[in-house]
């Protein structure tokens, strides 16, 4: 990198203030602790400073044992965390603080409030700091701030302000729209009663439209720009099209409530039914496809994570983080998943564990379904003939594993094997034998069979916090995949559906057979769905898709399954190896209600005005 990330430049201010409190900080006569208005607002780099404390409040989602799509069919994280009561249908406005997504266990260390999803207090805390600095800035505009400057920096803010709404509202749907600072001294009533799904809906995409419109933000920023990071205009069509697809989907465009309870302020769903809507998604994916040409998709999708691919001509927009610095800025990442044992040494805790599902949809490198009788699939060497995205992102039984920090390559065996003199002989009785065989207890091995190779840093340990890759919140494949569906349900597979998944399967590195002719609406809605599935494989988009599909009841109220590698003859080796998928036995319940959060209880003590969603 060639210049310093603008987040670690504030990060760094604070460390300076808490350890050299002498030094001058914008006037000696500061209180170090607070920063007053006239010293806040008194110059374009006293206010950055607010709009950069803004940018480090984006979610920190790295940094969390319980990730997003440990809520999925996707992953099985383990027993200890908030995913495991979820998935026994543990949700309620009183339980885990109304927050049913959202990492709190261990206190401050995952830093709860970046990590949390469809958290409201902590969202309507930085729209508050949103509206301030509009408000701040509008009524200095052309004095203390130029009019380019104000006009530049407000719409990153109405940005950051819509995506934050965007965020509580797919979790919760309509909530109260605020674009003013609340102030009730002069009596003012500041509680508010909630919008209409429709209405949030349609506040976000005005917002978003006004900073298209405007048109003062850079399209993109390179590696190396002192700006990499902010709000760009690529990232404000991006989140406008992808909340168009979330509301153009079957659980909020059917006319009825996605709960099956009655909604009749219309809170979490659309009044009414308009296939018009995939229309509107498509055509803002086409118009960035067509105007945003600096974007295109990576080469080499296993590499795109990179430091020194940082800002790449697919990433649209990132949080920034730093190796080494610590806090918000960090990336522990690696220290939650992959393998246990590498080389012998204990290195994670081994929380991502992709279930047999998962990688069952990885197609053969043909192209086809693993259930496809042509497809050359072989459930006695399952791992053989596989697409390059599986060899990218999972680590299987027998996976070589050399990442660049490594002496050598080490073999990751999941396998049961507890026959001595065996060359993958990995009994976790033996001191010294380090063992990533599949647990079916509580140790930190992995209860699938199965770990997460996609997005760990190849360049540093894991488990040392020493990676410094940013988090990529939107890339360009799902340009491409977001305006495939909205276009094949809005028309049907045209050539440009095929055109657009075609380049995700043909991309360098993935290097699949175009898709065949002649595939109906609803054979290229299943393999645009499979794409996604494989394509956003522990990026936290699962989640999404499977609410919005309205099939998370069909796939989470289901067992999902490991895979049980053993000998027939155990105790010499000298008989078949089976691979025999077998049931977590882990909690799999999913009630309609959880289509949608809750409001947590705690707000609705406060506000009176505020309506539960349905079913709580």
């Amino acid at each position: 990198m060639t210049s310093m990330k603008f987040l670690l430049k504030v990060a760094l201010v604070g460390v300076l203030l808490s350890v050299f409190s002498c030094k001058k900080y914008l006037n000696d006569n500061v209180n170090k602790g607070t920063v007053p208005e006239s010293i806040q607002w008194a110059s374009e780099g006293n206010a950055d400073l607010f709009l950069n404390a803004l940018y480090g409040q984006t979610y920190n989602w790295h940094n969390s044992p319980d990730y997003l799509d440990s809520f999925t069919d996707d992953n099985d994280g383990g027993i200890y965390w908030r995913s495991y009561r979820w998935k026994q249908g543990i949700v309620d406005p009183s339980s885990d603080g109304g927050y049913p997504e959202g990492e709190t266990q261990g206190g401050p260390t995952f830093n709860v409030s970046s990590n949390n999803y469809g958290d409201w207090k902590p969202t309507y805390a930085r729209i508050r700091s949103c509206n301030l600095f509009i408000q701040k800035v509008t009524e200095n505009k052309g004095g203390v701030f130029s009019a380019a400057w104000a006009a530049k920096r407000i719409d990153e803010v109405r940005f950051l302000r819509a995506w934050w709404y965007a965020q509580l509202w797919q979790f919760v749907g309509g909530v109260p729209i605020i674009t003013k600072v609340l102030d009730n001294t002069d009596g003012s009533d500041i509680l508010y009663a909630r919008n209409t799904f429709e209405e949030t809906y349609n506040f976000i995409n005005s917002e978003l439209d006004a900073v298209i419109a405007d048109n003062k933000l850079a399209v993109k920023y390179n590696n190396g720009n002192a700006d990499a990071g902010r709000a760009t205009l690529g990232a404000a069509m991006m989140v406008k099209g992808w909340v168009q697809l979330y509301a153009a989907s079957p659980a909020f465009n059917s006319g009825t409530s996605p709960t099956g309870t009655a909604d009749p302020n219309n809170l979490i769903h659309f009044a009414t039914a308009d296939n018009n809507r995939w229309a509107a998604a498509a055509a803002t994916f086409k118009k960035f496809m067509d105007t945003y040409t600096q974007y295109s998709l990576f080469p080499q999708l296993d590499r795109m994570w990179d430091v020194g691919n940082e800002y790449n001509s697919e990433v649209i927009w990132d949080r920034q983080q730093v190796a080494g610095v610590g806090g918000a800025m960090s990336n522990s990442v690696d220290t939650y998943g992959g393998p246990v044992y590498i080389l012998g040494q204990y290195h994670t805790w081994g929380n991502y564990c992709p279930t047999q599902e998962l990688v069952d949809s990885y197609r053969m490198a043909n192209g086809k379904r693993i259930t496809d009788p042509t497809s050359g699939y072989d459930p006695n060497n399952p791992y053989v003939g596989r697409e390059p995205r599986f060899y990218q992102t999972i680590v299987y039984d027998g996976a070589p594993y050399k990442q660049n920090w490594m002496s050598k390559t080490d073999t990751i065996w999941t396998r049961m094997d507890d026959a001595p003199n065996s060359p993958h002989f990995n009994n976790p009785t033996v001191v010294g034998t380090g063992t990533n065989r599949i647990d079916f207890g509580t140790a930190d091995a992995s209860n699938t069979a199965y770990y997460f190779k996609k997005k760990l840093n190849p360049d540093a340990p894991e488990g040392n916090a020493a990676n410094g890759m940013n988090y990529v919140y939107y890339r360009y494949a799902e340009v491409l995949l977001g305006y495939a569906e909205a276009q094949n349900e809005a028309v049907g597979p045209d050539a440009s559906v095929y055109e657009a998944v075609n380049k995700i399967r043909q991309r360098a590195s993935t290097n699949l057979p175009p898709l065949d002719a002649g595939l109906t609406q609803d054979q290229m809605r299943q393999e645009i769905r499979d794409q996604r599935r494989i394509e956003f494989a522990w990026e936290a988009k699962r989640f999404y898709d499977i609410i919005r599909w309205k099939i998370a009841k069909d796939v989470m109220s289901v067992d999902r399954h490991a895979m049980k590698i053993y000998n027939t003859s155990p105790t010499d080796n000298k008989g078949v190896w089976k691979y025999e998928p077998v049931p977590l036995n882990h909690p799999h319940v999913f009630t309609d209600k959880m289509y949608m959060n809750p409001i947590p209880q705690s707000v609705l003590d406060i506000n009176k005005k505020l309506v539960q969603n349905p079913g709580y």
